[in-house]
């Protein structure tokens, strides 16, 4: 058998010939009649009558009263842009996991960049995402000096912002209360030192974020009004607040910077804003054999701070989980509702929970990445 012969039998004839049809309706891009598309075609008339009436019933083609048939529009995938934090952020990466899931769950198509926890790449990837020409933004940046730039460049462009744990101009707000969050870990350090040390504490050490701003500093704020509140005898000398910027190893440096300067001192009470800031006060706490000196907590329950958590005598006590998992199926919905042109609230706070060992014992792990 000749090879052109065999080639023809990959073909199907009918689904060409509507093919012929459709291509020729695109290029022309004008309304064309059935007598048109047959003369430019030279398929039967019956079997341009009857691909035209098919392509009429699927939604691909209009008729209008004169017979005229035209190309109709296909309704396209909404399309979703996600500024992550950092890749190297666990929580980062358990938010935009939980993003994706619930974006392919809805038929939502999500563009993913990495603003690599830095200021001036946020910015350009706001601008890839305007050039991209996304429906909506969902913006997860650390540095509160470039958001009023971000949201402005996204605003000019005419598409709506969400911005995730630090506000920015025009956006809508989803993330923690930030404060709360901070509050209830700030408690449990304070109901540990009144436990085991006799309420005495010589200081206590606050792992900020200054670039994140005066929310997410927050977070610090809570905590130590938690303290305050089961201790009010502390001297407010005894309250230190260090710009970690929520990073393990500036953490780690910053932590052994002062426990080597404070030798002598025995009740030293940390808390975090970041489980990944926590884990490098661990690591300095352990290289100078500090762990009976100190008592820790964190916030976003990564896993690896959860493994901390469950050894026995570890001096990290819990973290505040953000629930992770539930972000990404909250933020596909409040993003669609803004596209409707629904009325949504301006700060939309997700649910959060304490974890510590105990609750670990009774509940398990909880499901936050």
């Amino acid at each position: 058998m000749p090879k052109s012969s065999t080639k023809r039998l990959y073909l199907i004839p009918i689904l060409s010939k509507a093919l012929d049809i459709l291509e020729l309706l695109q290029q022309e891009d004008k309304p064309m009649a059935l007598e048109a598309i047959y003369q430019r075609t030279r398929i039967s008339k019956t079997t341009v009558y009857r691909i035209l009436k098919t392509f009429v019933h699927r939604g691909y083609l209009a008729q209008s009263q004169g017979g005229l048939y035209r190309l109709v529009s296909r309704p396209r995938k909404v399309r979703f842009g996600f500024a992550k934090q950092s890749a190297e952020m666990p929580f980062s990466e358990a938010v935009a996991a939980s993003l994706q899931a619930a974006a392919d769950q809805a038929g939502v198509d999500l563009t993913i960049l990495d603003n690599r926890y830095d200021g001036a790449t946020a910015v350009k990837v706001a601008e890839e995402f305007i050039q991209k020409r996304v429906d909506l933004v969902i913006e997860f940046q650390i540095d509160q000096q470039v958001a009023p730039i971000i949201a402005d460049k996204i605003a000019a462009a005419g598409i709506p912002l969400v911005a995730l744990d630090i506000p920015h101009p025009h956006a809508t707000y989803f993330g923690v209360d930030n404060y709360r969050v901070g509050v209830e870990a700030g408690e449990l350090l304070a109901e540990q030192a009144m436990r085991h040390w006799g309420q005495k504490v010589d200081w206590v050490l606050g792992l900020d974020i200054e670039e994140a701003g005066p929310l997410v500093q927050s977070r610090i704020t809570g905590a130590f009004q938690g303290i305050r509140g089961k201790l009010p005898e502390l001297p407010v000398e005894s309250y230190v607040r260090m710009d970690t910027r929520g990073m393990r190893e500036r953490s780690r440096k910053m932590i052994a910077d002062f426990l080597n300067r404070h030798p002598k001192d025995k009740h030293i009470l940390i808390a975090a804003a970041t489980d990944t800031g926590a884990l490098g006060a661990l690591e300095a706490v352990r290289e100078l054999k500090r762990e009976k000196h100190v008592f820790l907590a964190g916030q976003d329950c990564i896993p690896e701070a959860l493994e901390e958590i469950r050894k026995p005598g570890s001096p990290w006590l819990g973290s505040v989980s953000h629930e992770a998992a539930s972000y990404g199926p909250r933020l596909i919905q409040l993003g669609l509702s803004i596209l409707r042109g629904q009325t949504v609230a301006p700060y939309n706070h997700v649910e959060h929970k304490l974890v510590t060992r105990e609750t670990l014992k009774v509940d398990g792990a909880p499901n936050t990445l």
